[in-house]
């Protein structure tokens, strides 16, 4: 079987993310805009793009919790093992910020939000980038999440850098947001 992390749409739009663009792909529920969590342009431009308050924060997504050691540094085993147990798939955690993410992804914030993607295209773009990305839903403030690449490119048109290939995976909603210390459900999935 062919990783498609090596895909040519896969490596184009891993290419556009070191750039510092902004790009699309699909994920479990709805497709999502993502760029380079360290690049405070790419993040202005994703945050201008979606008409969305930056003191929200965003979600890191990743391939595997391997690429989210440094935002993971100084939990207690037993939450890295609870994090480990629900990972790869659709929750969300809300992780006590060790401020190894700037600002402008916490949001300034006391929390950070992560998950590992079961999502092939979404995990394989963290691959084929090396490393976690930003992910928010595709579409601008207000507005229904897009579950199509047309809705994306209706919403968008040509102010993302690029589009992966895929499709949405099957889950009904986004992802369920939990409290990693409180276990609090902030969103539930259902």
């Amino acid at each position: 079987m062919t990783d498609i992390a090596l895909r040519p749409g896969i490596r184009r739009a891993a290419a556009s993310l070191h750039q510092g663009g902004v790009v699309a792909y699909p994920t479990e529920a709805v497709w999502g805009l993502g760029c380079d969590p360290k690049n405070l342009r790419a993040v202005q431009q994703l945050l201008a793009l979606k008409k969305r308050d930056p003191r929200k924060g965003l979600i890191l997504i990743a391939a595997d919790i391997a690429m989210l050691a440094p935002y993971l540094h100084a939990l207690s085993p037993s939450l890295i093992e609870k994090l480990q147990n629900s990972w790869p798939g659709a929750i969300t955690w809300l992780i006590p910020n060790n401020h190894y993410a700037s600002p402008w992804i916490s949001g300034g914030q006391n929390t950070l939000a992560l998950r590992v993607t079961a999502h092939p295209v979404a995990a394989a773009l963290s691959r084929a980038y090396g490393g976690p990305l930003v992910s928010t839903s595709a579409n601008p403030q207000g507005l229904p999440p897009a579950k199509s690449l047309m809705k994306v490119k209706a919403y968008f048109g040509n102010n993302l850098d690029a589009y992966t290939p895929g499709s949405i995976g099957s889950a009904a909603k986004p992802s369920e947001i939990r409290h990693l210390v409180t276990g609090e459900v902030i969103r539930a999935a259902s």
